[in-house]
């Protein structure tokens, strides 16, 4: 039995709708039964059967943030896009809120490709999808799993397992300190069981704290600002459950991608403190891949990491069509 969710009808992103769009609201069901909420982006004077993007992250953000931005924008170049809300998260369905899975989440991704699938106005052998910050990792793994994506974007990639297991820039690659976590998360595990809650890791801080690295400083300069302000991102303002990322510790999403034969645009910024995770998948990606030529990575001068959430400037939209309208075709 489907989750029934109550979905927002009011206009209420962090950007306009353009006169070239037509959109709406919908939901599908994942393998796990999970509802999830998406909107529709489609363009008003397109005809026929259109290439599909599915879109999701970044991670913490809400479709109504950078995702919905990118489907809309892909929406006037001629595509039908969806922006959606991972599982547990925003406007979709599963519970506890505010936890993350990797398999979760990349069915999440496949999920949306089973919805443009069978839409009327999409051609089901045109179908791509786009991943943004910690969902850049989601795509590629669904990529790696499902044939029926054609072309795959990621933007300002995170390797959600990785960050998670090592640390920022990998200072916490240790078994001493991987397993000083696992016993803070076991310990939290039992405190919330005998609570009958999930205890939250708090969201990001309104102000900017003092010595604050810079990506902290980025984070908060879009989230907590009118920017990219949404009441229903970073968990409706108490971020993750503490134990929300726990599965990631041990459990790599790009294990095989490196036998990913569609195609896969990779875009970060220079300067952003996460290019590392872009430039490092890109080469497990390469080694030894079956189809190597229809890959890319394209590295944006002076950018940082939100810069390509929102930054009309500075999101390569124009190569990103190029991409899509190659490699759908």
């Amino acid at each position: 039995m489907n989750e029934t969710l109550h979905l927002c009808q009011e206009w209420d992103k962090v950007f306009q709708l353009s006169e070239e769009v037509r959109h709406h609201k919908t939901t599908f069901t994942n393998r796990y039964g999970i509802t999830l909420a998406a909107d529709v982006y489609e363009p008003k004077k397109a005809s026929g059967k259109l290439p599909g993007i599915a879109i999701s992250g970044p991670f913490g953000a809400v479709k109504e943030q950078a995702s919905g931005l990118y489907a809309h924008q892909l929406a006037k170049r001629g595509f039908f896009a969806i922006a959606f809300d991972p599982s547990y998260t925003g406007e979709s369905g599963g519970f506890p809120r505010n936890v993350t899975s990797p398999d979760i989440n990349t069915e999440d991704f496949m999920a949306a490709v089973d919805f443009l699938s069978v839409q009327e106005n999409v051609d089901p052998d045109k179908i791509g999808i786009l991943g943004i910050c910690g969902f850049g990792g989601m795509a590629l793994n669904a990529a790696t799993l499902d044939t029926r994506i054609k072309a795959t974007v990621t933007s300002t990639m995170y390797d959600m397992t990785r960050v998670n297991a090592n640390g920022y820039f990998d200072e916490e690659d240790s078994e001493k300190i991987r397993f000083q976590k696992k016993e803070a998360l076991s310990k939290q595990r039992t405190i919330d069981f005998k609570n009958g809650n999930y205890a939250s890791a708090g969201a990001l801080p309104d102000e900017i704290p003092d010595g604050a690295p810079q990506y902290l400083v980025d984070y908060i300069l879009y989230y907590r600002r009118k920017r990219g302000y949404h009441p229903r991102s970073q968990g409706e303002g108490k971020g993750w459950n503490v134990t929300g990322c726990q599965s990631f510790l041990n459990m790599p999403i790009l294990q095989y991608s490196n036998e990913i034969r569609s195609a896969v645009l990779m875009i970060h910024g220079e300067k952003a403190h996460s290019c590392y995770f872009s430039k490092d998948a890109y080469q497990k990606m390469m080694d030894g891949n079956p189809v190597p030529d229809n890959k890319e990575l394209l590295i944006i001068p002076g950018a940082v990491h939100t810069d390509l959430y929102d930054q009309m400037d500075i999101i390569p939209f124009d190569k990103i069509t190029d991409f899509y309208q190659t490699y759908l075709k």
